[in-house]
């Protein structure tokens, strides 16, 4: 069995994009591969470029998983550093699904971290109130820092992106949307720079 992964479709309205999947699966199909429907995943993007209400969901999908293994991760029997391998595996990567395409900015990234935090001190038995600094918290489970985390995905992404010589990613790579102006301020980053 042949598989393939992360296929990015980009378009103005979700039944645009559903109709353009269902070309591809027809392709892939007579290719002799299967697209998994239940595994799609959509990204919208705000008018202002934001992607709030994605970090919130991707947050409040973190503590589903959090409550569903909190049987484990409260266990204070369990040494923290397998709680920490535990919490990386189940939680985290369920926060972090889909982060690799995001355009990022530092509040999601300390949203991310706040909530985070949150859930090591509680796995821990701790509380904001007994003063433990966060990176003896993170030391103690074992679990990097949420940024570098983030920032991880993003160079795997694009590594990810520019292996492939053919790829429909690398068209968004030298996508240049226009009519519109760079306001006052230092310039954004692109993926190029």
């Amino acid at each position: 069995m042949l598989f393939a992964d992360d296929i990015l479709l980009i378009d103005e309205t979700r039944d645009r994009v559903n109709a353009r999947l269902e070309m591809w699966r027809q392709v892939l199909e007579f290719k002799g591969f299967r697209l998994s429907r239940t595994k799609t995943e959509y990204l919208r993007i705000q008018g202002s470029g934001d992607i709030d209400e994605d970090v919130t969901h991707r947050i409040g999908v973190a503590w589903m998983k959090w409550r569903l293994a909190s049987g484990v991760l409260c266990d204070k029997k369990i040494p923290s550093r397998l709680k920490g391998k535990f919490y990386r595996v189940v939680v985290r990567s369920a926060l972090l699904y889909g982060a690799e395409c995001w355009p990022v900015k530092n509040t999601h990234v300390q949203k991310m971290h706040v909530a985070e935090m949150r859930m090591l001190r509680w796995m821990c038995g701790h509380t904001r109130s007994d003063k433990i600094r966060n990176e003896v918290i993170l030391r103690r489970c074992g679990v990097a820092s949420r940024g570098g985390q983030v920032e991880g995905s993003e160079a795997r992404w694009f590594g990810h992106v520019k292996d492939g010589a053919r790829r429909p990613q690398r068209e968004v790579l030298g996508l240049v949307v226009e009519g519109t102006a760079e306001g006052r301020g230092r310039p954004k980053k692109y993926w190029d720079r």
